[in-house]
């Protein structure tokens, strides 16, 4: 009896699988996938995590419950990894209740300051319900605008379908759940070479066959050649940055003897910078929740005369490894330019960056130029910086191994890829080239990184302490240890010293480094060099992240700070991304109403550029004017690209928040001008809406609705709003600062 009763405690076993889906852009998704996964294998079921393109729709017959993470991208769309599933669920042929057999859940992820927010997960819910899947848990949407970011919708529903799979499916008697202390099998670990072999370097990826990866073609070698003669190419140079926009709150009304120390020795006196710091005790007391509501945006708000201007961090970066790593999909560039756009003393670094995008061979042979459209997006690839790799094998003690070669080895025969997903290491890689390529050392830690790490110490204090970030439970702590400061996954270490990782659980352990996506600010005959006929230029308009927080130290996005060590020369992969943006927007006969605050004027400037090519290409005589609302700080500081407006011949309406005792934004300005707005909305126009996500782009989507309702368009605004987005073409590119 009791053999019978094992017997069916290992059936029992075998149909708990579940399959768990992701599509994601930013890997927002892909993180929140993996935290499910590990719900579900701590409940002992055996899991499968993949992209939702990486399987066909038979797959989800062969799983008792499917389980969907999505976010919602561009205009309602399905991220790039998830559209070739979803084209599956929308052929014609597919009978209605295909999937009867398939019980699933979604959660979506969204920002509520896009107007199409979440629409990806309801439309994969509504169409999945239509061939006859069976809904098994509510769906649950995340929230990027929430006070808690996405956990504060996720961490509770994601406990909810714990419960329901404790209840649905429990487990065999004598069987428990895998407790929070006891670690799970890491999935991939890495282990020393001992002999001259090739690595595999498909990287987790499934690349598309119908584009190349990155090897290096004969091409690609000659333009190579080329700029290391033309150009000094010193990888361990610097280019200064002493400004930063720092968020603190610590009074401080004279110059920090690290400031003093480096003008002294480095820059001498600087001019015209403000050192004061926030006056945290008056300021605090006018806001409710004070320091926690002040603290959270970790971003300059208000006037930059509140700010001290100090660079922590500038003054040690040396350029990270020129190595370039094997991509799928990537193209080769060269830096052509680097250039501040923003005054030395202006409390923001904003760059133009000029890359000129290699052609590459294509298989008859001939060279293929990069060709994009406005819209489309390009995605750095930044690396970590010598000092703080050389600070993580110290802390860890790897200095023995740091400098052999790995490779990476997969725990389980089920997994299908040789490394991690979207980990592309070189062949051959050293620990040291794993920590500067392709492991992340530098972002904020998630819960679950100190869940992993809490295996590692022995110091009963830090290992409590370290499970008590990883619960839940402790949300509050966790935040202010972590995202409120901005506190470093290396500083997290710094902190509990006693942590010692084993090298061979490194994939385990960092989440991989991830390519940043910027919108393309070059179009028309910006993007040819007739140097070159077979390379793209291409330029982008980057906001560094630089910020102060709690803790008093310079804060710089992982990207921004690669992006600031890149001198002209430099050669670097870069991603791309199209969107979809309506095609009627680009015809030069069709007059355009742009709205673009700060660097949001990027794809507008591509845009305005390709619609002149497009115009002087077919000769069109009856072309109609574009205009533009554009927003910025201070005119002298923001205006960026004012002369190629001039040259353009575009009607431009500026507003400038600082520059009077008010502040006006542009959606102020839109409704000052609503004649205009009506003028042009009654000719037909097309609408692009771009910049940062926020409370910007509802707020400008209201001040239109205002305008029709003012100028007699619509009765109300919900009114105004219904038939702005039926009967108008209505393009918005809304990312979140990176």
């Amino acid at each position: 009896m009791q053999d019978l009763a094992q017997n069916d405690g290992v059936k029992t076993l075998d149909r708990r699988k579940i399959l768990i889906l992701y599509g994601s852009e930013t890997g927002n998704s892909e993180e929140s996938a993996g935290d499910i996964e590990r719900v579900a294998r701590r409940l002992h079921f055996q899991t499968l995590l993949e992209e939702m393109n990486d399987v066909e729709l038979s797959d989800l017959l062969q799983y008792p419950l499917v389980i969907f993470v999505i976010s919602t991208t561009g205009q309602g769309e399905l991220p790039k990894n998830a559209r070739k599933f979803w084209k599956a669920l929308l052929r014609k042929r597919l009978s209605q209740n295909c999937l009867r057999q398939v019980k699933f859940t979604t959660f979506g992820l969204g920002d509520s300051s896009y107007f199409q927010y979440n629409w990806a997960a309801r439309k994969l819910h509504k169409r999945l319900e239509q061939l006859g899947a069976v809904e098994c848990l509510p769906r649950g949407e995340a929230d990027e605008r929430h006070e808690d970011g996405i956990d504060g919708t996720f961490l509770p529903w994601c406990l909810t379908l714990q419960t329901y799979l404790e209840k649905v499916y429990p487990l065999p008697s004598g069987l428990s759940p895998i407790p929070p202390d006891v670690q799970l099998m890491p999935k991939f670990i890495i282990e020393l070479v001992e002999q001259d072999i090739s690595t595999d370097t498909k990287g987790g990826g499934k690349p598309d066959p119908d584009v190349m990866g990155t090897e290096c073609t004969p091409q690609a070698k000659k333009n190579f050649a080329e700029h290391r003669a033309a150009h000094d190419v010193d990888n361990h140079g610097r280019r200064l940055d002493r400004e930063a926009a720092l968020f603190s709150h610590v009074d401080n009304d004279a110059r920090s003897l690290a400031m003093l120390k480096y003008e002294n020795e480095v820059e001498g006196p600087m001019r015209g910078e403000h050192i004061l710091a926030r006056l945290s005790n008056e300021t605090t007391k006018d806001w409710p929740r004070g320091i926690d509501v002040l603290d959270k945006p970790n971003v300059l708000r208000d006037a930059p005369i509140k700010y001290s201007l100090d660079d922590s961090l500038g003054s040690q970066d040396k350029s990270p490894s020129p190595l370039l790593l094997p991509i799928p999909c990537s193209w080769h560039g060269v830096v052509n330019g680097n250039v501040r756009l923003t005054p030395s003393s202006h409390w923001q670094d904003v760059r133009q960056l000029s890359l000129r995008v290699f052609g590459r061979e294509t298989e008859n042979s001939k060279v293929g130029r990069l060709s994009y459209k406005p819209g489309d997006v390009a995605i750095i690839y930044p690396k970590n910086f010598s000092q703080d790799v050389q600070a993580l094998i110290d802390l860890m003690g790897w200095g023995d191994v740091a400098d052999k070669p790995f490779q990476h080895i997969r725990q389980s025969a089920d997994i299908p890829y040789n490394t991690p997903k979207n980990c592309y290491p070189s062949a051959h890689s050293t620990l040291r080239d794993l920590l500067t390529h392709n492991y992340d050392i530098t972002s904020i830690p998630r819960r679950t990184f100190f869940t992993e790490i809490s295996h590692y110490t022995e110091d009963a204090t830090h290992k409590e302490r370290l499970r008590e970030f990883a619960d839940p439970g402790h949300s509050d702590e966790f935040w202010d240890y972590t995202s409120r400061p901005r506190r470093s996954i290396l500083e997290v270490l710094g902190d509990f010293k006693s942590v010692r990782i084993p090298y061979q659980h490194v994939p385990s352990v960092f989440p991989v480094i991830r390519g940043r996506e910027y919108s393309i600010a070059s179009g028309g005959l910006l993007t040819h060099d007739d140097r070159h006929p077979n390379d793209t230029i291409l330029d982008l308009t980057v906001a560094l992240v630089k910020y102060k927080t709690v803790l008093r130290k310079t804060r710089q996005g992982l990207c921004s700070r690669y992006i600031a060590s890149l001198r002209p020369g430099t050669v670097i992969n870069v991603g791309f991304r199209a969107n979809d943006i309506p095609q009627v927007i680009l015809e030069p006969q069709k007059p355009l109403l742009a709205i673009a605050p700060g660097t949001g004027i990027a794809p507008i400037r591509a845009l305005l550029h390709e619609r002149e090519l497009i115009a002087q290409n077919h000769s069109y005589k009856n072309t109609m004017k574009a205009h533009l609302f554009y927003g910025g700080r201070n005119r002298t500081a923001d205006f960026f690209f004012e002369d190629e407006w001039t040259e353009l011949g575009i009607d431009v309406v500026t507003a400038f928040s600082r520059d009077q005792a008010s502040k006006i934004y542009v959606q102020d300005r839109i409704l000052e001008q609503y004649e205009k707005v009506c003028i042009l909305l009654r000719k037909g126009c097309a609408i692009c809406l771009c910049g940062s996500s926020g409370k910007m782009p509802e707020a400008v989507r209201f001040a239109l609705y205002d305008c029709m309702v003012k100028g007699g368009m619509a009765r109300d605004r919900e009114q105004a709003k219904i038939s702005l987005h039926k009967n108008w073409d209505f393009w918005e590119e809304v990312l979140s600062p990176v």
